[in-house]
């Protein structure tokens, strides 16, 4: 679609050559008897060739599963790096995009989950604390499914604050209205279960009546986004009826919140999408949000195949997530 640097020039930096996270890194998030423990596991990967970690997801582990985890994870580092570089001389820094896999926001701190394997997002807040003393990070979790190992790892630590907005009911079963976070964190995890066939005009009053009040209220140093794309109508995986266009316009409100905000400091990292026809073409569509140009969503998007959203549920939802976190 045209969207590399090879298409755009300078408009696209792609970094290459950049360190994949380490051990350390890694472990200001998990267990480090579990990353020792997969690392390990890779011999027995190499026999059998494919090896299971984990059975709610299921997740399945190769031979080279650690390296492209440690990679994955290392490429949001090297993003939160680039744009606060940029960031510094510009107030219009480029915003982030880990195209990566294996992706990260169910892997809980003690292990893999849900088809992750590093909570890639937990790993990169914890990183811009520390390396850049970014002390405040928001992060905004728009997978159809709840972030719950981004959730456990930051449940009582009021300096990160956790917002996700998921289809109520879908695996794993948790981020329920009241899970708020604990002790001193208490607040500052934030989670909206929406209705099934909720869509665009649920996505766009969430993000008018919750996600900027919050944002704003909790004043961040950097955004990150988990940015899944298992949302979209055609995805097969859970039933919200987000469209391409949507994907559009969430991208770029975010990158104009976090330019509002913080800087313009803000990295997406890919998370779910099981169509690949929808993930391509709503990944792309981000990239021209995030890129000022026009949406090409109408050309992908049909529009005779969605069904009209529950908005009565919708609207208590909303009513509710307010009243909890007084918005």
């Amino acid at each position: 679609m045209h969207l590399t640097s090879k298409f755009r020039g300078s408009e696209v930096i792609e970094l290459q050559n950049f360190e994949p996270a380490s051990v350390d890194d890694i472990a200001s998030v998990h267990a480090r008897a579990y990353v020792s423990g997969l690392e390990k596991a890779m011999d027995q990967a190499s026999e059998k060739g494919l090896i299971f970690i984990d059975s709610s997801g299921p997740t399945y582990a190769t031979a080279t599963t650690y390296r492209e985890s440690i990679v994955a994870a290392g490429a949001g580092l090297a993003l939160v790096d680039s744009v606060v570089a940029a960031s510094k001389i510009s107030r219009d820094p480029p915003t982030g995009f880990a195209l990566i896999r294996p992706p990260g926001h169910h892997a809980v701190p003690q292990g893999p989950m849900g088809f992750c394997v590093f909570g890639n997002v937990a790993i990169a807040a914890r990183y811009a604390q520390r390396v850049h003393g970014l002390k405040h990070v928001f992060i905004i979790d728009f997978d159809v499914h709840h972030g719950n190992g981004t959730n456990d790892a930051f449940y009582d630590d009021p300096d990160i604050f956790f917002l996700s907005i998921h289809q109520d009911g879908s695996y794993p079963g948790t981020g329920k209205f009241d899970e708020v976070g604990s002790g001193a964190g208490e607040g500052t995890t934030l989670n909206l279960p929406l209705p099934g066939g909720s869509g665009d005009t649920t996505m766009r009053t969430v993000f008018d009546e919750v996600i900027v009040p919050c944002a704003q209220r909790f004043k961040p140093d950097i955004i990150l986004v988990s940015a899944g794309y298992d949302g979209h109508v055609l995805d097969p995986l859970a039933n919200l009826q987000y469209t391409t266009g949507t994907y559009y316009t969430l991208a770029s409100n975010i990158k104009q919140l976090s330019k509002e905000l913080c800087g313009g400091r803000c990295v997406f990292f890919l998370e779910g999408g099981y169509n690949l026809k929808s993930l391509s073409y709503s990944v792309a569509d981000t990239f021209r949000a995030l890129l000022g140009d026009p949406s090409l969503a109408s050309e992908f998007d049909d529009p005779n195949i969605l069904y009209e959203e529950p908005s009565t549920k919708v609207k208590q939802a909303i009513q509710r997530i307010k009243s909890i976190h007084s918005l």
